[in-house]
């Protein structure tokens, strides 16, 4: 009576094992690479992103480091569907006037995709210069555009330098194009964006929103014919002065703009005609990295721009205005904790607010920088 028994456990054995080796000839692993998520992952193999956290015991999906082996399961029956695992990942840096739909069209993926792959829990919530990864994408649709990082006539500094270097001699000027026709049009295409239109104009896009009465620069859709202003009018908003507002710096000869940045207060002050029009509270440099004071000029103008050094990497950083070597005024899409000093010793500024002084203050305005 035992022997029947003990045949029948060792071919329950030999099942089981043969089921084991089925299991492990259908398992493949993955290397995850700089800039992957899980979801890529899942999505370029054709699984769930729950069955690659049931197979690797996943705590958080949302935590993978590169250099990680994870276990793609039951990946020998499926072919990938999308990249080759170990192809780079495809980003996308948010410019003026985008939005996730837009971005989406442009790259012909669903915008619940770039969500899930980037954790955007509202899809009207992006901000300039956001790097996003687009799943399951190498480029965008041939059909479409999608307004990029635009490329400065001159070569900027991507870093800031200490503040005992000297001053350089020979500031570099950009000339913007200006324009001849006194009233164009432009039709919409699938995919762009007000700030992509306005920049092959040579125009700002408020110019352009303005013009043609549009309150939301993310609502114009493709087919819509948009009036192309022949230049930029300044914005004429004026704000309310305070006691102790310091006096306007001095221009040069023929100068009608300037502007003063105190440290103690965090704040930028706007002059015209020797009239302060404008002041908003601002972050300077840090104890470590302070803003340099003195009496300058802007040298060079970039609506967007790489900013990298020790310890951060902003791409994308708008509205930048050099003003002393790798000094400048610029946007910041990263903090809003203005009235505190933040910076590597730029000037960070709301990027409203970082727009209307680019758009109003020209190459050659004086800075005066005080404590």
């Amino acid at each position: 009576m035992r022997k029947p028994r003990l045949v029948f456990v060792i071919a329950l054995l030999f099942f089981v094992a043969g089921l084991n080796q089925t299991a492990l000839a259908q398992a493949r692993t993955h290397t995850v690479q700089p800039g992957e998520t899980l979801f890529h992952i899942a999505l370029s193999y054709g699984v769930t992103v729950e069955a690659m956290v049931a197979a690797n015991n996943l705590p958080d999906p949302s935590h993978i480091v590169a250099g990680q082996v994870l276990i793609i399961p039951g990946a020998g029956a499926v072919a990938p569907v999308a990249a080759a695992p170990n192809k780079a990942p495809v980003y996308y840096v948010v410019q003026p006037g985008d939005t996730l739909s837009s971005i989406a069209r442009a790259y012909g993926v669903s915008s619940q995709a770039i969500m899930a792959a980037n954790s955007v829990n509202d899809m009207n919530h992006i901000e300039v210069g956001q790097r996003l990864v687009i799943p399951g994408s190498a480029a965008p649709d041939s059909g479409a555009t999608i307004p990029q990082q635009p490329v400065a006539t001159a070569i900027p500094p991507t870093t800031i330098p200490p503040t005992a270097i000297p001053p350089t001699t020979a500031p570099v000027v950009v000339s913007t194009p200006v324009t001849t026709a006194k009233l164009r049009t432009h039709v919409v295409t699938a995919g762009q964006g007000l700030a992509e239109i306005a920049r092959l104009y040579g125009v700002t896009w408020p110019a352009i929103a303005a013009l043609n009465n549009i309150s939301d620069p993310n609502t114009i859709f493709a087919g819509t014919v948009l009036k192309i202003p022949d230049s930029d009018t300044n914005p004429t908003t004026t704000m309310e002065t305070s006691q102790g507002v310091p006096p306007g710096p001095l221009g040069g000869a023929g100068s009608t703009k300037a502007i003063t940045v105190v440290l103690h207060e965090q704040r930028v002050y706007a002059y015209e005609n020797g009239n302060l029009i404008r002041n908003v509270l601002v972050s300077t440099g840090l104890p470590g990295t302070p803003t340099v004071t003195g009496t300058y000029r802007i040298y060079v103008k970039y609506s967007a721009q790489l900013m990298t050094g020790p310890g951060y990497y902003l791409p994308g950083v708008p509205w930048v205005m050099y003003f002393y070597q790798g000094y400048s005024f610029h946007g910041a899409y990263w903090h809003h904790n203005w009235g505190h000093p933040m910076s590597h010793g730029c000037v960070n500024m709301p990027i409203d607010e970082a727009l209307w002084l680019y758009q109003w203050a020209e190459v050659g305005t004086p800075v005066t920088v005080v404590w």
